[in-house]
């Protein structure tokens, strides 16, 4: 069997990564250190990217296959085909305001400046809705962004809400629920195919184990 690439988030998602891969039978071999980025496991070399570049590596080829969040598969245009959903990494995206001024959501009419690291998702979101919106793109600590006069709220994954509460800030709408999911290139589903639904047979059946 042929050994296939396989793109893997760094981050909160990849020690549930590594925990299916071997739910699923896969075996690290010996000698990658925990910083190596491209690690050999039975018929499969793995390829450590961040989330936000792992489906360039899949379109163009570095790697056939990749698990990756559905809010990453929901912002970025990629050509790839999204395949199994693997189950773990469950968080929601939602719009928040400060709960002092939560009251100007209900204004459909109101400009809002949302901070963000999804334009995308959000430009989407509140077009659909038919609200005048202000995207600020922010990369980290977005839940500044209200404290300090840059937004009026928040679009931002949450799993549990106690960061949005740390912050002062309360949900106001969901925009999407995410989890990680298992995509591949077109050309490898294609040419290897056989390899291909290997690992999808293996993941499916390891992710319904441990669901």
């Amino acid at each position: 069997m042929a050994v296939l690439r396989l793109a893997v988030p760094s981050g909160r998602l990849l020690p549930d990564t590594f925990r299916l891969l071997r739910a699923a039978g896969y075996r690290p071999g010996e000698g990658d250190s925990d910083r190596s980025l491209l690690r050999r496991w039975e018929g499969l070399v793995l390829v450590v990217a961040k989330p936000v570049d792992l489906l360039t590596y899949v379109e163009r080829g570095a790697a056939d296959c990749g698990v990756v969040g559905k809010d990453v598969l929901l912002e970025q245009a990629h050509e790839v085909y999204e395949l199994v959903d693997l189950g773990f990494g469950r968080c929601r995206g939602v719009v928040a305001l400060p709960a002092e001024s939560r009251h100007l959501w209900a204004d459909s009419r109101r400009p809002l400046r949302i901070a963000t690291k999804y334009p995308r998702v959000a430009e989407r979101f509140f077009w659909e809705r038919g609200r005048p919106v202000e995207i600020v793109e922010l990369y980290g600590s977005v839940e500044l962004a209200p404290q300090v006069g840059l937004s009026d709220g928040i679009l931002d994954l949450v799993m549990t809400g106690t960061t949005l509460r740390a912050n002062g800030l309360v949900e106001v709408a969901e925009v999407f629920t995410s989890t990680a999911r298992l995509v591949v290139n077109p050309a490898s589903l294609r040419t290897r195919a056989e390899a291909v639904q290997e690992l999808v047979a293996r993941l499916s059946e390891a992710a319904q184990g441990v669901r």
